[in-house]
């Protein structure tokens, strides 16, 4: 018996902003620090992004914050949005709570311990005796990787009910002093959102199709820790960006997924939905050259990026929730990706299967 993914329900952060809105507020902070900042400024508009949501008004961005304050706002956001995620998860499925095994706490934003998940259990009165598996540092991996370890927990508990809940505040580790192109280019990207999961090691559901995970495959690159992550210093979490990452992209990706793709038995034609976490348009691009794919094949990502920006983890699930609202046929796949520090990939073959 494979485990089967129930329902995603999603969560946007409370500000939505257009980019041009967010192109004003760099302007302005930016202006006396580079001489050529309209160059510079549009790696905005070949963002591909038109709308994204943040945890904090633009007028709270305007001011210098130092790690506290945004750690504090990280907790008390990310406690408010995971709990109506996880709420809305359960009664969408008509969940009882009491059912509930294992929740995944899937984060790499911000710091707490007790970490998220233990607060969102007591906000909303769920049963003490969950296991707890909060997983920080996989950035924009996260969410495959969060179905992944699930996957794993379901094979070994079939009857378990699961939940996955990714959750990131990227826009509150922006950094008001640093010059950086990486900040730079950070900023035009990054993106809130909350993404929760129900797993369960059996079909049974109130919807006649649903996604059943088939199989799962980590790889890290060795000796990649400087292409993607933070650097944690005073003032908090500061992003790093190899320019490099869409050409490491096109000539590591399609080997990794050559691999998973003959354990499985199958081949590229195989894919019918390409779920990828869409980290930027430039990373489009390259899993588009790498793997031969048209643009109708990331349509999905593009979309979710072009209205939600860049949420690293959720992302992916955000992707994951167009592909089955859009109503997949019984027998079609799917393969989910996501990169992330380390530098490393998630995947996760999915199947639909009918259940009537």
């Amino acid at each position: 018996m494979m485990p089967f993914i129930q329902h995603i329900e999603t969560e946007n952060a409370p500000y939505s902003v257009s980019q041009e809105e967010t192109v004003s507020v760099v302007r302005e902070l930016f202006n006396d620090h580079f001489a050529d900042i309209n160059r510079l400024l549009k790696v905005f508009g070949n963002a591909n992004i038109e709308n994204r949501y943040f945890s904090a008004p633009l007028t709270w961005f305007r001011q210098s914050h130092d790690f506290e304050e945004k750690n504090d706002r990280y907790i008390q956001e990310a406690v408010r949005m995971g709990s109506q995620a996880v709420e809305r998860c359960l009664e969408k499925t008509g969940t009882p709570k009491t059912d509930i095994d294992a929740l995944f706490f899937i984060s790499s934003s911000g710091i707490a311990t007790p970490t998220i998940d233990a607060r969102i259990i007591n906000e909303l009165d769920l049963p003490p005796h969950i296991k707890r598996i909060p997983i920080w540092g996989l950035g924009c991996a996260g969410g495959a990787a969060g179905l992944s370890r699930a996957h794993e927990f379901l094979l070994a508990y079939p009857s378990a009910r699961v939940l996955v809940l990714c959750l990131e505040l990227c826009s509150l580790t922006f950094q008001h002093n640093d010059t950086s192109k990486s900040n730079l280019v950070g900023t035009s990207l990054f993106a809130d959102g909350a993404a929760c999961v129900l797993m369960t090691g059996e079909g049974k559901s109130h919807d006649s199709l649903l996604p059943r995970t088939v199989d799962t495959m980590s790889m890290l690159m060795p000796h990649s820790e400087d292409v993607m992550g933070w650097d944690v210093k005073n003032e908090g979490l500061h992003v790093v960006f190899s320019r490099d990452i869409p050409t490491i992209i096109e000539n590591w990706l399609k080997p990794n997924v050559s691999t998973f793709l003959d354990r499985l038995d199958k081949k590229l034609l195989d894919i019918t939905h390409f779920v990828a976490h869409p980290g930027g348009k430039k990373v489009l691009e390259a899993y588009e050259r790498a793997l031969g794919f048209t643009k109708d094949k990331t349509r999905p990502a593009r979309d979710v990026l072009a209205q939600q920006g860049n949420m690293s983890s959720p992302t992916v699930l955000y992707v994951l929730k167009k592909v089955m609202e859009e109503g997949p046929q019984p027998g079609e796949s799917g393969l989910v990706t996501a990169l992330g520090p380390g530098f490393s990939s998630e995947m996760v073959w999915i199947e639909w299967e009918d259940l009537t």
